[in-house]
């Protein structure tokens, strides 16, 4: 069962005990949805596997891939091999919200179709 604090203070979502704030805090930006969907679709990947589908920039992907791990929704792994192999995949929690993102697929669909359908008009 979750655990539901009402918030009826001033600070609402942004309130340091609201699920939702915080949940928006650990998703917020551009880069970490699309990164966890790369993960979630690989199972496993390296850095540059990530860089690659998503062409974004090494800073970028750095600092979402660090800021992933510090909410627990990214598990860094580094082998002990030469050259050196660290590979990323989702936590538990990280997986949790896949369901979500399936279905904020479809809605994407749902404007991509609405947009197609208003230009035949």
């Amino acid at each position: 069962m979750s655990k539901h604090v009402e918030n009826t203070g001033a600070d609402g979502i942004t309130a340091p005990t609201c699920a939702m704030g915080y949940a928006f805090k650990a998703i917020e930006g551009k880069w970490k949805l699309p990164v966890m969907y790369v993960l979630s679709e690989r199972g496993a990947a390296r850095y540059n596997e990530i860089k690659r589908e998503l062409g974004i920039t090494n800073m970028m992907l750095t600092n979402t891939l660090r800021d992933l791990e510090e909410y627990g929704l990214v598990n860094r792994t580094q082998y002990n091999e030469v050259p050196p192999r660290v590979e990323y995949s989702l936590t538990d929690n990280g997986y949790a919200i896949i369901p979500a993102l399936k279905e904020f697929e479809k809605w994407g669909q749902l404007l991509l179709d609405a947009k197609e359908g208003g230009a035949q008009d």
